[in-house]
């Protein structure tokens, strides 16, 4: 029997609010479904199983703030039973003093106890779960004008997902205080534990956006490629080469990852940031990495990310994106080892064959943990990367 507990979702969380659960005792559970629902200051993430078996009892009430490694539930492993409860023993039956009688009192009516009976909803107000509601007011939703397909037809988080394009073309976020706050709290840590060193090159990426342009001739805009692909590709395959920027560091030792899940810097509308991990992006292709892409932004600006995406990240890519300024020395993402921040395309004079042409150009500045990896590694790296950009049709 195992205990399913509040996770760590980055270096930054110490708490989380539980608003939903996805299970119900004597549910099925297999490694990686998502079980429950937890509210942090990154939004809402999906909580997964990292273990197969049955759920036995769900130890923890919707709307409690509870630590990182408090229970949550206990789960039963294949082929386990129930343990049978145990019956309480009599207690010792010990002489009783006589007691002179009491004076008599007029008689009292007693309590008598009820059932439990639940508080009943505000007039007219309309049957949701917490999450449902939490996610209707970030995204200004009527309650009232979706229909819900819980219990008695209460709404639960699904119901709202088709509503939510929609509802985030008109959404207004307020200051994100928390998120901001998580973030210093992040990169503090950051910079007080990991001594950083940096390597900057500046890169030709002509020849990848020629191929970008060959590529996308004849796609519709929603399946055309994105030079970030390209740079999530390359940064996998360059990791493979030099492992020893791809892994988390903890309590001081380097765990090496055999998978590269690359984290992908998102900034969320009305301010704030996160960094989910392309769960083994060292084996997709460059179409299965902007699909990737696409769905993993999508649901970071959304709030529907799952934990192991907050978790398992060994490499993150942060990109300034078209425009902006020419090179950024990013902060790693702990437990993580290395960052590359890329800055945004600029057209510059570049000598080809003797000649000085225009060429597309790209910053690129690594940051890395110098406990874990050292200059001539990271050197390795950033020739790995420039390779691959210079040759697309290898990634």
């Amino acid at each position: 029997m195992g205990i399913f507990a509040m996770p760590s979702l980055g270096a930054d969380m110490e708490a989380g609010t539980l608003v939903e659960w996805l299970v119900k005792p004597g549910d099925e559970v297999h490694r990686g479904d998502v079980v429950a629902v937890v509210e942090t200051q990154k939004g809402a993430i999906e909580i997964e199983c990292f273990q197969d078996g049955s759920v036995l009892e769900l130890q923890a009430d919707l709307g409690a703030t509870l630590p990182v490694g408090a229970p949550l539930a206990l789960i039963l492993g294949p082929g386990e039973t129930a343990p049978e409860p145990k019956e309480p023993k009599a207690p010792a039956v010990a002489a009783k003093p006589e007691v002179a009688p009491r004076p008599a009192v007029a008689d009292k009516p007693e309590a008598v106890p009820g059932p439990a009976v639940a508080a009943p909803l505000p007039c007219g107000a309309t049957p949701a779960s917490p999450a449902a509601r939490l996610r209707a007011r970030e995204l200004g939703i009527d309650l009232a004008t979706v229909s819900g397909s819980g219990p008695a037809g209460a709404i639960l988080l699904a119901d709202l997902e088709a509503r939510e394009p929609d509802a985030m073309r008109v959404q207004t976020t307020a200051p994100m205080a928390e998120m901001r706050r998580a973030i210093a709290a992040a990169m503090v840590r950051s910079k007080q534990t990991i001594p950083h060193f940096y390597l900057s090159q500046t890169i030709d990426i002509q020849s990848a956006r020629a191929w970008l342009e060959t590529r996308n001739a004849d796609r519709l805009p929603s399946d055309r490629l994105l030079l970030g692909a390209l740079f999530v590709r390359a940064t996998a395959l360059a990791a493979a080469k030099v492992p020893s920027v791809n892994g988390q560091c903890v309590d001081g030792t380097f765990h090496p990852s055999d998978r590269i899940n690359t984290g992908i810097a998102v900034a969320l509308r009305g301010g704030g940031l996160v960094a989910p991990a392309l769960i083994d992006a060292g084996a997709m292709s460059v179409d299965e990495t902007m699909a990737g892409l696409r769905d993993l932004v999508l649901r970071a600006r959304a709030g529907r990310l799952r934990s192991s995406e907050l978790t398992e990240g060994t490499i993150t890519i942060s990109s300034l994106g078209a425009v902006g300024a020419e090179a950024m020395a990013g902060v790693i993402f702990p437990p993580q080892v290395a960052l590359v921040g890329l800055g945004a395309p600029k057209l510059r004079p570049w000598v080809v064959n003797g000649a000085v042409v225009p060429r597309t150009v790209v910053t690129l500045t690594l940051s890395v943990d110098h406990r874990v990896s050292d200059g001539r590694q990271a050197g390795r790296f950033i020739a790995e990367f420039q390779s691959h950009i210079a040759s697309p049709e290898t990634l």
